[in-house]
């Protein structure tokens, strides 16, 4: 297939393939239809909706009018070269009926049909990304929600697997208003998440994988009312999620991104610590292998945490706090090298009693902020760890990297 010249207009310009669906576009450019969509949906989150090729304003609703002599093109180019190794096109299915899908909706609200309706709802999201905006065009997300809600009050775990994927695979082809308002005006719908994730159910672990994902979502659109409403339980359960032994990355991702949503308001802040957050993200973070991203979310919650003094009381009565601070400061990022030394800031000028200081020298914290002074990294790093030094230079006046931190003292 390597040897055979496909033609230029048969490659969609996104995604660099021969086009299945070719659709044309109001500035006259063709696409893959599936390549087009997405990038229309990504865009819209930036509010920056244009043509890839030509930049001119594009619409998330735009009309994609189907290419059909482009495709029927295509088709005979590889019926064509069929002996060559060329696989033949195969004409795409009809776009969804909104009609169907309203359908689909109301058997939601039959008690002997909405299983059914279910599974069909969810074989159409996996399909294509078409659907999806079919389905949020046409309301399934707001009947989702209030069957997962239904679900909750009356203790059914009936339909809830499949509830909860097709809101997760959907979410991000519903509009930004509409997701708002499903949050914040259905009371009880974060509850309801919270409720699964507690649940037994069969298949549980993908059931609050789904549950938790969609969590996420929801807390990051919900207002501040909504978020200064959350209770003590809510947060108990978040960090018993984190306790789990089965956790996917994803699954962990979600519940830290929960806690760094709801973190920044201070009554919250004191009840995550409270549910024992801090001791428990000192041991997620020494117990598995993450992502780097899954340590800098660690490292960006411990930091809003231990502003408080409760947090820093729990974050030091782990034996191994000071250690795993220290040891992931240059060897995961920046940012990460920025929360530890914020923490150890925090410790430092806050928290420094006699053990805690010696702590510091014992498992090597001292040296490694002398490393910092030391490495090709940010000056205002570099000032974080000369200042934490300077707090307490008498006391680790004993330590041999000591020596270097004056040195470097006297020549400035």
């Amino acid at each position: 297939m390597e040897e055979i010249e496909i033609p230029q207009y048969f490659i969609c310009p996104i995604s660099l393939q021969i086009m299945k669906d070719p659709v044309t576009a109001v500035t006259g450019i063709t696409y893959e239809r599936e390549s087009i969509e997405q990038w229309l949906i990504s865009s819209a989150k930036r509010n920056t909706t244009t043509c890839p090729v030509t930049n001119q304003p594009l619409h998330r609703d735009s009309d994609l009018t189907p290419n059909h002599t482009l495709r029927r093109l295509i088709q005979a180019w590889c019926t064509a070269n069929a002996t060559k190794g060329v696989d033949r096109i195969p004409t795409p299915k009809a776009s969804l009926d909104k009609t169907h899908v309203r359908k689909l909706v109301r058997e939601l609200g039959v008690a002997q049909l909405y299983v059914n309706a279910l599974k069909k709802l969810e074989a159409l999201a996996t399909e294509n990304q078409r659907n999806k905006l079919c389905m949020a065009e046409a309301g399934v997300a707001k009947e989702l929600c209030l069957l997962i809600i239904k679900c909750f009050r009356e203790g059914s775990t009936i339909g809830l697997e499949e509830a909860l994927r097709i809101l997760h695979l959907i979410w991000g082809s519903i509009p930004k208003l509409e997701v708002k308002i499903l949050v914040n005006e259905n009371c009880d719908f974060i509850d309801s998440l919270t409720w699964v994730l507690h649940c037994e159910i069969d298949n549980h672990v993908l059931v609050k994988e789904e549950a938790m994902i969609v969590l996420e979502k929801a807390i990051k659109v919900a207002n501040t009312s909504r978020l200064e409403r959350l209770r003590l339980e809510f947060f108990k359960t978040i960090i018993m999620v984190l306790r789990g032994k089965l956790l996917s990355q994803q699954v962990i991702k979600s519940a830290l991104l929960v806690l760094t949503e709801t973190c920044p308001l201070g009554r919250n802040r004191f009840k995550i610590v409270e549910a024992g957050a801090v001791f428990q993200l000192i041991e997620l973070e020494l117990e598995k292998a993450h992502e780097k991203n899954i340590t800098e979310l660690i490292f960006n919650v411990l930091a809003l945490l231990c502003s408080t003094a409760d947090g820093r009381e729990q974050l030091l009565r782990h034996a191994g706090s000071i250690a795993v601070l220290s040891k992931r400061i240059l060897r995961v990022s920046p940012a990460t090298d920025d929360r530890a030394l914020h923490i150890l800031s925090l410790i430092a000028k806050f928290s420094a009693r006699n053990d805690v200081i010696q702590e510091m020298l014992r498992v090597g914290a001292v040296t490694k902020l002398c490393m910092v002074m030391q490495a090709d990294c940010a000056t205002y790093l570099k000032e974080k760890a000369r200042g934490i030094l300077k707090l307490h230079s008498v006391v680790w006046n004993n330590s041999p990297c000591i020596a270097v931190y004056l040195l470097t003292r006297e020549q400035r």
